[in-house]
């Protein structure tokens, strides 16, 4: 279960780059078309569009596994689906969320060396930030959070 969370984590972080670099989905021209990526060796496989992107995977049942995430609406959805015999073939949809404020939080579980909100002092006390005063000099790595 451990491991689905940080593929959730790591579709909503691409959701994230893709938003950004794409406005937030707001007007510009189409994007350009990229060509479908073929699955890696782990069984892997990601794509996406100007509003959508699918990363599917296997899950540790074998079950492929299958996250959509709605860049533009902002949703998360997970589906899985099994093969085998008939009985057992199948496509389950295993849940889905609203990640608008998931994606506007500084932290949760996180197990960093230095917090966000430590960070973002020490930029701005060393002038790394737009708008803040300081010597322009990287802060020292002293220390946890």
């Amino acid at each position: 279960m451990k491991n689905t969370a940080f593929v959730i984590a790591g579709v909503a972080l691409a959701a994230i780059g893709l938003a950004s670099s794409q406005g937030g989905g707001q007007g510009g021209g189409p994007a350009p078309q990229r060509p479908f990526l073929p699955p890696s060796s782990g069984g892997a496989s990601a794509d996406s569009n100007n509003r959508m992107i699918a990363v599917t995977g296997v899950d540790i049942t074998g079950a492929s596994i299958l996250y959509l995430v709605d860049t533009v609406g902002m949703q998360l959805a997970v589906y899985q689906a099994s093969g085998g015999t008939e009985s057992t073939q199948g496509i389950k949809f295993v849940g889905a969320r609203r990640i608008d404020l998931d994606l506007q939080l500084d932290g949760y579980n996180d197990k960093s060396e230095y917090s966000y909100k430590r960070l973002r002092g020490e930029f701005s006390k060393s002038g790394l930030l737009p708008g803040s005063a300081g010597g322009g000099t990287p802060p020292a790595a002293s220390g946890g959070q």
